[in-house]
């Protein structure tokens, strides 16, 4: 097959004007993709001073990881899941439980206190209830 200049085999005529346009488009969103990357990475840089990230991680290691597993667990899409019904449900039951348990011991001070005090105003028409002996106590 013979070829002319004027009619390459791709059909095209060489150095043709939409060749170019397509270059300079091309030029253009790399330019562009550039200065986007750029900005993005100078906003991150500016957030990460203004958070002082480094300094926190030097003095919180433990938490800033923790941190970072908990937000790429709810980034990741687990907020509403099983896993997370049960963990939630198991914090609550831990929670209630310490937060009841001093409530309950003062109620219980309180209740002993009180019997306590009525008992000591009716210990001159009562006698004193015996008390058992322990092991190598002496009688």
């Amino acid at each position: 097959m013979e070829t002319h200049p004027e009619n390459p085999p791709n059909g095209r005529a060489a150095g043709s004007e939409g060749t170019k346009k397509l270059g300079r488009g091309i030029e253009k969103v790399g330019s562009t993709a550039e200065q986007v990357w750029d900005r993005t990475r100078d906003s991150f840089s500016d957030l990460g001073d203004a958070m002082d990230i480094k300094g926190r991680v030097d003095r919180h290691p433990y938490g800033t990881v923790a941190a970072a597993l908990g937000i790429g667990y709810v980034l990741g899409g687990g907020l509403f899941t099983p896993l997370t019904g049960g963990i939630v449900r198991l914090g609550l039951r831990i929670g209630l439980r310490l937060a009841v348990l001093p409530l309950l011991r003062q109620e219980i001070a309180q209740l002993v206190d009180t019997m306590e005090s009525e008992d000591s105003g009716e210990a001159g028409k009562r006698q004193p209830s015996k008390r058992t002996r322990t092991r190598g106590e002496e009688p």
